[in-house]
């Protein structure tokens, strides 16, 4: 007997019983343990299934997927046909094959699409191998699966990578904050361009105290001294470590007689020449000078002057001396301007030294391409018009220097 075809009138065979029977024995056999049959007949028997399954209906193929979904070991040529297939047939082996290896998983990655690629980040594990290949996709719903997958493991190089993607798309900045694997260089780049609640968490994350080294160090510190700092290696890791924020060395050559002083004379207007002398009083490269001084959220110049033990109407003056507002159209206290206030407040000298340096040391030393990459913006237009100095920050900082 035939059923004719409802859209042609032809007549189009029955669904065969045998080809049902047939699959279900062949599942049947490859799910046997190995004490009833062996590597050989296995991998026979999948052979023959899978080539029964290349053309037999999608809920076939499912109920085949679902029936071998718990082994333990599961023939690779049925993995590979099934993990290609639509994802609602693939979905058998992604959500509960828990023997599936990484080649299996990106193998699949690379060649289908974005469906098989959540599916696969929402696995009960997904290594940093298989991490790293589904971040290179970009695909922002597949990244927010994974870093809420407690079971997840991201390498240094796929959380550089989110890091970079937080600039165009703040969806991530919050559940990036809550990966273990996120290092203080990650997030001292991510929080310039993070909101205040991400910048206030990663202030009190990652703004420890560097008590610890400078007790293991103390005894370092007269044998560089002794040593006229010839080192650079040593010199630029004690730098980090040591309590003094300012620098001497820099006030001896500099036209201000204090730190203070300098930040007076920017509350008129804070040149290039003022900026670049109360980055170095304040033992900053000018680099990093540029950023703080720029950076539209007010946080970065709490931190400089805490660090520097500076007071807080400091803050106040450089906003006057950057030309901002104090106060909003109605004349309330700019938002902006209470952030920084209350950074000040809420951080510790220490903290906020330890804030500072790693700025200092990571905007110059510690940048891979990626993280550089995420800080430049391609705007350079401008970079003739600065001095030596504020060209490297230009380089790296472009869009945001001299705004």
């Amino acid at each position: 007997m035939t059923l004719p075809s409802p859209e042609s009138g032809i007549e189009t065979p029955p669904p065969s019983r045998a080809r049902a029977a047939l699959l279900t024995r062949l599942a049947d056999v490859v799910c046997l343990p190995m004490s009833r049959v062996n590597a050989f007949e296995r991998a026979m028997t999948a052979d023959l299934l899978v080539d029964l399954l290349r053309e037999a209906e999608p809920e076939e193929r499912k109920k085949v997927g679902r029936r071998i979904a718990g082994l333990t070991e599961i023939p690779n040529s049925l993995v590979r046909l099934l993990l290609r297939d639509e994802v609602d047939i693939a979905e058998e082996l992604l959500v509960n094959a828990a023997s599936l290896s990484d080649a299996d998983l990106l193998d699949c990655a690379r060649l289908m699409n974005l469906e098989h690629r959540r599916l696969i980040a929402l696995r009960r594990s997904v290594s940093e191998v298989v991490c790293d290949a589904l971040v290179e996709f970009g695909e922002v719903l597949v990244l927010e699966c994974l870093l809420r997958n407690e079971d997840a493991r991201f390498s240094n190089g796929g959380i550089e990578a989110v890091v970079a993607m937080t600039r165009g798309d703040p969806r991530l900045t919050g559940l990036l904050l809550r990966r273990p694997e996120l290092r203080p260089a990650h997030a001292y780049v991510l929080f310039w361009w993070a909101d205040a609640e991400a910048r206030k968490i990663i202030l009190q994350r990652f703004a420890v105290s560097r008590e610890v080294l400078q007790e293991v160090t103390s005894d370092i510190f007269p044998m560089a001294a002794a040593e006229k700092w010839q080192d650079p290696l040593s010199r630029k890791a004690l730098q980090f470590i040591e309590r003094r924020q300012r620098n001497r060395a820099a006030l001896e050559r500099s036209p201000f007689e204090s730190l203070e002083a300098a930040v007076a004379a920017a509350q008129d207007g804070l040149t290039r020449e003022i900026a670049e002398e109360i980055s170095y009083l304040a033992g900053l490269k000018p680099m990093t000078g540029a950023k703080i001084f720029t950076d539209p959220g007010g946080e970065p110049l709490a931190i400089l002057c805490k660090a520097t033990g500076l007071p807080k109407q400091a803050i106040r003056a450089l906003w006057r001396g950057l030309r901002r507002a104090e106060t909003d159209a109605g004349g309330a206290p700019s938002p902006l301007l209470e952030r920084a206030m209350i950074a000040y407040d809420t951080i510790a000298v220490d903290r906020a030294q330890t804030v500072l340096r790693y700025w200092n040391w990571s905007l110059t030393s510690a940048l891979t391409p990626a993280l550089l990459r995420a800080i430049r913006d391609g705007d350079e237009d401008a970079i003739d018009e600065y001095s030596t100095a504020q060209r490297a920050a230009m380089l790296a900082f472009s869009k945001d220097f001299g705004g």
